[in-house]
């Protein structure tokens, strides 16, 4: 997973609590995120390096309190497995910048049936027809 720069520069960019979900894979406290009721045209995006990650096509009502999507964009995101609650769950990341994002469930709509729940703080909302800034590495 690529990470160009280092923690401490990225805590140097971002909101602290934007850091601290990107980089020590915090949470953020449930219905918490504007990013939640976004239901315009547009593309979800890396909020520490600008990588699109989501299209708004692919977000659902999940009912969870985080903002939702069927489906990453294609080579956006990397896993691994977390054991934080004690038992397996699947975290993703950035596949740009390494940032956390979320845990993606089996538990989502049809067709796919998968349900990346996301961090609002972890991303930026770029309206379809706006520039989608240049990436930061």
């Amino acid at each position: 997973m690529p990470q160009a720069k280092t923690k401490t520069e990225w805590a140097e960019l971002l909101p602290p609590d934007t850091y601290r979900i990107l980089f020590e894979e915090n949470t953020e406290v449930a219905c918490s995120s504007g990013l939640l009721t976004e239901k315009r045209d547009g593309v979800f995006i890396c909020a520490a390096c600008f990588q699109p990650l989501f299209d708004s096509r692919a977000k659902y009502e999940s009912g969870t309190g985080w903002p939702s999507f069927r489906e990453a964009l294609p080579g956006s995101v990397a896993t691994k497995t977390d054991y934080k609650l004690l038992y397996p769950r699947t975290e993703y990341h950035c596949a740009q910048c390494g940032g956390h994002q979320g845990h993606v469930f089996n538990d989502g709509p049809p067709p796919q049936g998968t349900r990346y729940c996301n961090n609002g703080l972890a991303l930026l909302f770029v309206p379809r027809g706006e520039n989608i800034p240049a990436l930061r590495t």
